[in-house]
């Protein structure tokens, strides 16, 4: 498989019993099927996220991508309680992409994270 986004070809990463897809040259993460999901729940997970999120934020302005499982358009999606995330979903297969830094960063809710949570609700 290819990086739908710099088209490299993706190494095998393996963590917490599952086995994730990055890419080569930009660094992105493309995760099957919600594994996104229990990787946000294990110790250390974070950890394959090693790419420069500079970079990956420069890659995340392409927003339109082929699925690199299925070749169906990707759908951005914004993490519901840290709307800053900008990932990639499949709604054909349920894969997902990370840009380089943004797996990270889902999976570390920060109090800034909480304060724009507190800014962004509705007042009575």
């Amino acid at each position: 498989m290819q990086c739908p986004k710099c088209q490299s070809p993706f190494e095998e990463v393996e963590v917490g019993q599952v086995t994730v897809q990055r890419c080569t040259r930009c660094r992105g993460l493309w995760l099957d099927r919600k594994k996104h999901e229990y990787l946000k729940t294990v110790d250390g997970s974070e950890e394959i996220d090693i790419g420069d999120p500079i970079i990956g934020r420069d890659f995340n302005e392409i927003d339109q991508y082929l699925c690199p499982e299925c070749s169906t358009a990707m759908i951005r999606m914004v993490v519901p309680d840290q709307h800053h995330i900008w990932y990639e979903s499949c709604s054909s297969c349920a894969g997902v992409f990370f840009d380089a830094g943004e797996f990270s960063d889902y999976k570390e809710k920060t109090i800034l994270d909480y304060l724009r949570d507190f800014m962004t609700k509705e007042r009575p």
